[in-house]
């Protein structure tokens, strides 16, 4: 009596030639094999070869074996084949099977209902089994090339932010990031106080829509933006960036191309640094070069603050405070007393007592050479290192 098993074995006879017919088969109705041309032909050909006599072998009643689908789907996906389209395959090769069976049963004069119910029942078990296999196969290996590609775009953010400059190792991160290896650009280093991709995305969307590509990367405490400004003014991207952003946040100036990503890494960080505690603002570096320089040099900021400010520390909390302030106006000022007044809300007369205190304290003369720079500086580091 014919059974599915005798018929498999027939079929197994003509493997190489089924093969060439499954072969042409995706071709013709599979088009994304053509489109993305990410499987060569000699591959599909070995894949089907070997899926569809484990298939047969299978229906013939040999131990379930499941190596050649697991292999196929492993490799679709490292070939960035959709999986839609590997098990779309799959079916197209349970169909072939199925009508091979079919016509070998013809061929040997046998064409009982229940012996055809038989082998489709048995083919589209089979086939089912291994679809199975294949797509978790496939996700495994989705999931490791996931991974693999996050820690390789971290090494190469990590890299260039470290300041590994050769022209390899550049062009690289360029075609990973998807990024120009030239032209001006500019970091920004925003505190990481959400830990969202979704926040890096919109960035990047709202960038791109005034033609400005960037990268982003998440880091634990600080969110790090490449910008690559093509003809777009930083002045333009700044203001974008301070409607966007909603956290203390700093800006580089405008480097030359990601061989420089470092020097421009690092001045967004001394840029954020300049905001004060609870500022909620995008610092740009050529905005803050005073603040940026004291930070750079805390000694000598130290040394400022002692030179010009620490004998007002023998005075009273509220007094230092109003004294404090009207150095910051006048100062501001360029040494106007009027407009010192205009900005401390008082009389001009009022301003030369509290300027006459200043340096009956300090025993500074606020009028000498020099004293707008030193005296602001001062000022300056004093907001900078309250301590």
């Amino acid at each position: 009596m014919l059974t599915v098993e005798s018929l498999a074995q027939r079929v197994l006879g003509r493997l190489p030639a089924l093969t060439d017919q499954l072969v042409a088969t995706i071709y013709a109705q599979n088009p994304a094999y053509l489109e993305l041309d990410s499987v060569p032909r000699q591959d599909l050909w070995r894949s089907c070869h070997d899926n569809v006599a484990r298939v047969v072998q299978m229906i013939a009643g040999a131990d379930d074996r499941f190596d050649a689908a697991q292999a196929t789907g492993r490799r679709r996906a490292e070939q960035r084949m959709p999986l839609d389209d590997v098990l779309k395959s799959f079916r197209l090769g349970g169909r072939l099977v199925w009508e091979a069976l079919i016509d070998e049963a013809r061929a040997q004069g046998t064409a009982e209902s229940e012996v055809l119910l038989d082998v489709a029942g048995k083919v589209w078990e089979v086939v089912d089994r291994t679809s199975s296999q294949v797509a978790t196969a496939y996700h495994a290996a989705e999931r490791y090339l996931v991974r693999a590609d996050e820690q390789r775009r971290s090494t190469l953010w990590e890299g260039l932010l470290q300041g590994r400059a050769n022209r390899a190792f550049v062009q690289d991160a360029a075609s990973v990031l998807d990024v120009p290896v030239n032209g001006p650009y500019v970091v920004v280093a925003i505190d990481n106080l959400v830990d969202d991709d979704c926040t890096t995305t919109s960035f990047a969307r709202r960038l791109a829509g005034v033609r400005v590509p960037s990268a982003w990367q998440v880091r634990p405490q600080t969110v790090v933006g490449l910008l690559a400004l093509g003809t777009e003014p930083a002045d333009a991207v700044l203001r974008l960036l301070r409607r966007l952003v909603d956290a203390p946040a700093g800006l580089s100036g405008v480097v030359a191309g990601l061989a420089e990503v470092d020097v421009a890494y690092r001045q967004a960080m001394l840029a954020r640094r300049t905001l004060m505690p609870g500022q909620i603002d995008v610092a740009a570096l050529p905005e803050r070069l005073p603040e940026a320089l004291l930070l750079s040099a805390p000694e000598l900021a130290d040394q400022l603050v002692r030179a010009w400010l620490m004998p007002l520390a023998s005075t009273s909390a509220p007094e230092r405070e109003l004294l404090l302030d009207t150095l910051d106006k006048w100062v501001l000022s360029a040494g106007s007393v009027r407009r010192t007044a205009e900005l401390a809300h008082c009389h001009r007369n009022t301003v030369i007592n509290r300027l006459h205190r200043v340096e009956q304290i300090t025993g500074r003369d606020i009028t000498e050479d020099g004293f707008q720079l030193e005296l602001g500086l001062a000022l300056k580091a004093f907001r900078l290192f309250p301590a």
